[in-house]
């Protein structure tokens, strides 16, 4: 089954139609840059731009960086604070003239990951976290997502873990690896400590050099690194819109 996966994020909205079988894209993906301000109306037209681009007439998942109550965005990451308390569900329905599924973006790339990645036919409690600008959580029981985590936002030595853990701090504050390495697992042993869980995942754009960190983390949890990367979003929206089609 086919189904268009939307990504919006602070600095571009990302689409394609996806294979929700095999998790691959079906399409070239359209980015198109986050309009500025990112209020509610304007994103919702470049969605509308990107379900037109594909002629697309079904089911639509969307991410947005914000977490999400039965599509309606409660906060706002890395777009504009107009977001908070919007209905984004009807926005987006009435822009594509489609129904959309809207979710927290941390939690539709767990779901790719889950399903596609390194999660895969993994039980028990798994905790998927991007390290990029922020840090992104999802949480999954036996396969089951339970959403809207924000444990990126967690209190390590007085100061948010974002400002400490996350690939933004690394490059903005000339962290070494090995200076990093052993701040992320300070940050993953607190969290270990908090829901012991089975599995980390560690995602984003920094998984691809895990091997110049993952040395120096000693917390007793299995760590892997995700596997979907930047196709996370989109392929975990497709995903959570099958049950629209």
């Amino acid at each position: 089954m086919e189904v268009l996966g939307i990504d919006i994020g602070g600095s571009g909205i990302k689409g394609a139609i996806v294979d929700t079988v095999s998790g691959e894209f079906a399409t070239e993906r359209l980015r198109i840059d986050t309009p500025q301000p990112s209020k509610p109306a304007a994103v919702a037209a470049v969605v509308g731009e990107i379900s037109a681009h594909f002629n697309w007439q079904s089911a639509i998942g969307c991410t947005v960086p914000a977490v999400v109550k039965r599509g309606v965005t409660m906060t706002a990451a890395n777009i504009d604070s107009a977001w908070i308390g919007t209905d984004a569900k009807s926005l987006l329905e009435k822009e594509t003239g489609n129904p959309v599924i809207v979710l927290n973006d941390a939690d539709a790339a767990g779901i790719a990951e889950m399903r596609f990645g390194a999660g895969r036919e993994r039980d028990g409690l798994v905790a998927i976290l991007t390290l990029g600008t922020g840090i992104g959580s999802s949480l999954f029981i036996d396969g089951r997502l339970v959403p809207n985590t924000e444990l990126g936002h967690l209190i390590i030595r007085g100061k948010d873990a974002e400002e400490r853990a996350t690939d933004r701090a690394r490059q903005e504050r000339g962290y070494s690896w090995k200076q990093w390495g052993k701040r992320v697992s300070e940050y993953l042993e607190y969290l270990e400590s908090l829901i012991t869980p089975d599995l980390f995942i560690i995602g984003g754009g920094v998984s691809k050099r895990y091997q110049k960190f993952f040395p120096y983390i000693k917390c007793k949890t299995e760590i892997v690194p995700a596997r979907l990367r930047n196709r996370a979003g989109i392929v975990g929206a497709a995903v959570a819109a099958i049950d629209l089609v």
